[in-house]
């Protein structure tokens, strides 16, 4: 086991993972921006350093100043969270070459499995249906011969990374071209990598997601299931396992599909498969994350499997000590996101308590928003027995969140949690409209 790792991130998932590495007692190194001086990363960490300005190019995509506080800390890995530098195979080839072990997937692992298009063609030979798709299209005119052949409408997305970034929906020709442009340079700023594909548009559709752990020995597991069908833009808004969509016999086979699918592609870490399940009850592949995922929480939540740690321990060669029939997946829980809506100075935060209620966040007071980052700040999950008994206990928590000083989306949330539509399971990718 490790007994010093950097954090390579900010925020929330920086904190998180400070805290399961003093949970372990292994002892932790944070990095911050200009901007994050008085950030709560840095204090809880046992050892910080400045890596750069405020702009995250300067500073949490800085990979050579990362590399060197980890080796005047003397860590002996580094931990990238989500974001940044989490699916950056150049980063973790960069880890190797200097003796840090990367907490996520081999650099090879991540090429291959982190171009999207690639991934599906291992991915049909698996079991699982993949989405009718492409290759990279190199130019608009393939694109648009790929498209015609599909059949509009279809979906532009960006070959590298996720979080909702270099995607479009393109519902006839007149669309595609202005759709590309936008996509391939959304792709290229946000990942380093303009290059796009096409999928067939499939609809009306949730959006459903399976979480694994798998280790070196060959061990697999699949941790049940993530609906995130509830999303703005592509960006995920509230998250809940298991989904209220699936039944039990279902669930059971996609789960076991699942992880005969990570055997298969010799993926090693923590990843998430992720799928559109349609109206007929079809689960169609869509991605595959190969990093800690923002709504890990609602798993951990319901199972009571720390995701962070055995990401920690996985990377150090330890195997998985549970067998999937020992994962208890009873229950119900739901996350949903509070993002900051502007700039502000948090001035006081009150978070609610109780049994199975969980606050992740960055915030302490005197806390101040920059313009520089993501919106989140903080993940309000909760975990009740039955469905109905969590959305009670998750609109509660909510009416009593108290986050001053920064205007934020709690509101927002609790119209969503309190819409009929949503508390009866009847929702899809539709819900948000074009609010």
């Amino acid at each position: 086991m490790f007994s010093k790792i950097l954090v390579a991130n900010r925020g929330e998932i920086a904190v998180r993972i400070i805290r399961a590495c003093k949970e372990m007692g292994v002892a932790t190194v944070a990095v911050y921006s200009q901007a994050d001086k008085n950030a709560l990363h840095v204090a809880l960490a046992d050892q910080s350093f400045c890596i750069g300005g405020p702009e995250a190019s300067e500073s949490y995509l800085n990979e050579n100043q990362i590399i060197s506080a980890a080796l005047m800390a003397g860590a002996q890995a580094i931990h990238p969270g989500y974001g940044f530098l989490s699916e950056n195979a150049h980063f973790a080839r960069l880890c190797k070459r200097n003796g840090l072990v990367f907490i996520g997937p081999e650099p090879e692992s991540m090429e291959r499995l982190g171009d999207k298009a690639v991934l599906k063609e291992l991915i049909r030979g698996t079991g699982l249906s993949v989405i009718p798709g492409t290759k990279a299209a190199a130019t608009v005119e393939e694109a648009q011969k790929s498209a015609q052949k599909i059949g509009y409408p279809v979906m532009l997305k960006a070959c590298a990374g996720g979080g909702g970034r270099g995607i479009r929906l393109v519902r006839d020709p007149e669309e595609l071209e202005e759709a590309y442009l936008q996509a391939t340079s959304e792709a290229a700023s946000a990942f380093g990598d303009g290059s796009v594909y096409l999928e067939k548009y499939i609809f009306p559709a949730r959006h459903v997601e399976l979480q694994i752990l798998a280790d070196e020995h060959g061990n697999a597991v699949c941790l049940g299931d993530r609906d995130c069908s509830l999303q703005r833009r592509n960006q995920k808004l509230v998250e809940e396992t298991p989904s209220p969509a699936v039944g039990p016999g279902q669930r059971k086979t996609i789960m076991a599909l699942a992880v005969e699918a990570v055997k298969k592609i010799g993926f090693v870490g923590a990843g998430t498969l992720e799928f559109l399940l349609d109206r007929d009850g079809n689960f169609w592949f869509m991605e595959m994350n190969v990093r800690l995922q923002v709504e890990h929480c609602v798993t951990e939540m319901l199972t009571g499997i720390d995701l962070v740690k055995w990401q920690i321990r996985i990377a150090a060669g330890i195997p998985l000590n549970f067998t999937q029939g020992e994962i208890p997946m009873k229950g119900s829980a739901i996350e949903c996101r509070i993002n900051a809506a502007s700039c502000g100075t948090l001035r006081m935060l009150h978070v609610p308590g109780g049994p199975s209620v969980r606050f992740d966040t960055c915030l302490v007071q005197g806390t101040a928003i920059s313009p520089y980052y993501d919106s989140l700040v903080g993940k309000l999950i909760v975990y009740a027995k039955t469905r109905e008994e969590t959305l009670r206990k998750l609109r509660a928590a909510l009416c009593e969140l108290v986050i001053d000083g920064i205007p934020t989306n709690i509101e927002e949330q609790l119209r969503i949690v309190e819409d009929e539509r949503f508390s009866t399971g009847r929702y899809d990718l539709t819900f948000m409209g074009n609010r």
